[in-house]
Formats: structure tokens, C-alpha cells, sequence
């Protein structure tokens, strides 16, 4: 039962480090559950930031950065 619950807890880690990445917290949470922690958290290293929007300048609506 404990190691059910260290299982359950790692994946939610990973999923919280992974709130801000390309597949959010529930795709990381879902990726350490099924498949292990540890592929989570390679997963998870491998994956890039999400991107953040472009703001619009407000007088001409060009992209900025």
C-alpha cells in the first residue's frame, strides 16, 4: 500500500514540474502513471517550455515581443 502511494506521489510531482511544459500537468501526470516516474521525469526533461503569446501593440496590432 505505501508503494502504491509513493507512485501515486511521485507522478503528482512530476506533474506539478510540469504545469508550465508542452503537455501540462495532466499529460505528465498521466504519462508517470501509466507508463513509471522515472519515464515521466524523462519525459518531462525532454520537453520544451510553452510557448507564451505574442502581445499586439494596441494602435497598429503588430506583433510584439
Amino acid at each position: 500500500m505505501v508503494i502504491i502511494l509513493v507512485y501515486i506521489l511521485l507522478s503528482f510531482i512530476i506533474a506539478l514540474l510540469g504545469t508550465n511544459r508542452k503537455f501540462g500537468f495532466w499529460g505528465y501526470f498521466f504519462c508517470s502513471l501509466f507508463l513509471s516516474p522515472f519515464i515521466g521525469a524523462l519525459v518531462l526533461l525532454g520537453s520544451d517550455e510553452r510557448p507564451k503569446p505574442l502581445t499586439r501593440c494596441p494602435k497598429c496590432s503588430t506583433p510584439l515581443r
